[in-house]
This record gives C-alpha cells, structure tokens and sequence, in this order.
C-alpha cells in the first residue's frame, strides 16, 4: 500500500501539471483536491454505512480491491501519456539534479513545516478536543459524536471554499499564497489553544478553529503543488513532485510521535503545544521570504541571459 501511494501521487500531479498551462494550476490543483476531498468523505460514509449494516469488515477491503482494478482498466484504456517532454534523463541524473537545485531545497524545509500541521489537525485536535478541553471543574471534552460533525464541518467547508479561495488568490505570487497560509495556521493553532483554555463555549471556538485551519488547508494544497512544479524543467517534473511527496512522508514520520508525546503530558503542556505550534508559523514565514528572495533572483538572471 505504502509502494502504491508513493507511485501514485508524484505521477497523478505531473499529469494535472502536463495538461494545464501555468496560469491554470492553481484551480486545476484545487479541482484535484477537491476530488481527493469528496473521495475521503464518500469513502468515510459508505465504509461507515457497510460496516455499520452488515458488520462485515472484509466486504470494505473487497470493494476497495474491485474498486482500484476498475481504476486500472480506466487508466489503462482511456489516459494516453501526458508527458510531451524530448529529453528523459535517467533516474540517477533526475535526482542528483533535484536535490541540488538550491530552491527546492529551501522549498523542502518550509514544506514539511506545512505537511506536519495538516497531520496535527488529523491526529492532534479530535484527541485534545476529546480530552483537554476546561468544562466545569474537570478536564473532559467533547463526546464522539461531536468531534465527528466538528470534522464533518470541517471537510465540508474545505470542499466548499477550495474553488473560490483558489480563484481569489490567483493574483498572488505563490510564495505570497504560502505566507497566508502560514497565517492562517498560526490564528488556526492559537484558536485551538483558546478552546481548551476557556470555561464556555467550547463549541463555538472549535467550530471557529477547525474553520481557520480548513482555509489554512486549502490555500496551502494547491499551491505547493503547482510552485513545485514551476520550479521543476518538463522533463523532470515526476522527479521533483517525487521530492514534494518525500517533505509529506517525512511530516507524517516526525509528527504524529511529536503531537503524541504532548498530549501525554500534563494539561499545561498540552496547552503549551498548541501555542508553540502557531509560533512556529513565524520561522516559516521566514524560510518562505528567502525563498521568495531566491525566486525572484533567479528569474531576473533568466531575463538578463535572454535578453542577452
């Protein structure tokens, strides 16, 4: 499974990269997640509903198989190959090649940044929520059932608003939209800290936390993809979006053990997490304003040797 998600994310965001032109990418990649999206949330109902019904876990993981060999006939028979690109250096001169172009590498640090916060918000927060939370005189939080319609509201409004945010945000130079982002994860993180601090409504600050973080989610997606791919030469763009997926293993590796071990602490650190993670925003936004540096270095130079 591990080997099949790997192949499949690099190769599915260089086709959106080959059939699209640069101004189109950001909404080409917000349709992809928007995809990605209602795909998780039909397979959470229907798993759900099957499993809830019949009880038989086995049926969930059949469909699954019959489901990704139709997904074969289709890819196999109907999508002809995207890549119009001459030159196909080998693997060996395509990585070296990555890894030492100074912009993705500085791209890389920001990245896994990003990628940790959104494995927070899945891992973290339904157990903080659940077990953190100040009501009355005891720590105690939200029942199942509840965290369940918060994340429901939460994939909800990240489907509704991937397209016009996307469309808004056009305007921006990527590093620009990667900044605001940033934003919106550090006002994001700070919400959820308020949530366990105050002695009411706890609803209400949920419900707006897990709103600011959607907005953080679906500014950030799209565009990490399609600046990737800017920086990437057409024949070389499975390689680099290879490099994009490794900065997601990678915040997947370091924090889910990182949010755990938080949480097993007391309530204090706890709280504390949630603070330090939206100050952590500011170095990001500063690893982005060199990039952003570095970029619009690079492209002058390239304007200098063609006009040249």
């Amino acid at each position: 499974m591990g080997m099949g998600m790997g192949l499949y994310w690099p190769a599915t965001e260089a086709v959106v990269a080959d059939l699209t032109p640069p101004a189109q990418r950001n909404e080409a990649y917000s349709i992809t997640r928007l995809s990605d999206a209602l795909g998780l949330a039909i397979g959470v109902v229907f798993g759900g509903l099957l499993i809830s019904t019949t009880g038989f876990y086995r049926a969930l993981f059949i469909v699954d198989g019959i489901s990704f060999l139709v997904f074969f006939c289709v890819i196999y028979r109907s999508i002809a190959e995207t890549n119009q690109s001459t030159s196909h250096p080998s693997a060996q001169v395509g990585w070296k090649t990555a890894l030492s172009d100074r912009r993705l590498l500085i791209y890389c640090a920001v990245n896994i940044m990003f990628t940790s916060y959104i494995v927070q918000v899945d891992s973290a927060v339904p157990l903080y929520f659940t077990n953190f939370l100040q009501m009355g005189n005891a720590k105690t939080g939200f029942a199942p059932g509840i965290i369940s319609a918060l994340f429901a509201w939460y994939l909800t409004f990240s489907v509704v608003c991937q397209l016009p945010i996307a469309r808004a945000l056009n305007r921006l130079r990527r590093p620009q939209v990667l900044m605001l982002s940033a934003l919106f994860w550090g006002v994001g993180f700070a919400l959820v800290a308020i949530t366990g601090r105050v002695s009411s409504w706890h609803l209400f600050w949920a419900v707006l936390a897990l709103s600011v973080l959607a907005i953080a989610t679906i500014t950030y997606t799209p565009v990490a993809s399609a600046l990737v791919v800017d920086l990437a030469p057409d024949s070389l763009r499975g390689v680099y979006l290879g490099v994009n997926s490794q900065c997601w293993a990678i915040g997947y590796f370091i924090s889910p053990p990182l949010g755990g071990w938080a949480l097993d602490q007391s309530p204090q650190i706890a709280n504390l997490f949630w603070q330090l993670l939206a100050l952590t925003v500011i170095l990001a936004i500063g690893i982005l304003q060199i990039f952003d540096r570095t970029l619009r270095m690079t492209d002058r130079s390239s304007s200098l040797s063609d006009f040249n």
